[in-house]
């Protein structure tokens, strides 16, 4: 199948020179990549696991002043207040 494909000149040019030094065409080199990449996706690759974000499990919260408020103001005010403390 062809297919267009727009790629960084500087990529390309790498790929071609790689391609070249394996003694393969471009278009071997670009299906193998895209191959080696999607089997990775598909086996869940240990080398390519999402980090595990911290979670915050402590107690407080909003202070009460500003616990049940939607107002941007609000919150704006608070901050200035742990500001003008510190």
């Amino acid at each position: 199948m062809r297919t267009t494909l727009d790629i960084d000149d500087g990529l390309l040019r790498q790929a071609k020179s790689f391609a070249a030094q394996e003694h393969i065409s471009l278009t071997r080199l670009i299906e193998e990549s895209l191959s080696l990449r999607l089997r990775a996706a598909q086996t869940g690759d240990p080398g390519k696991r999402r980090p595990v974000l911290p979670v915050f499990a402590g107690c407080g919260g909003l202070r009460p002043t500003i616990r049940g408020s939607l107002s941007q103001r609000a919150l704006l005010n608070a901050a200035d207040e742990v500001d003008l403390a510190l």
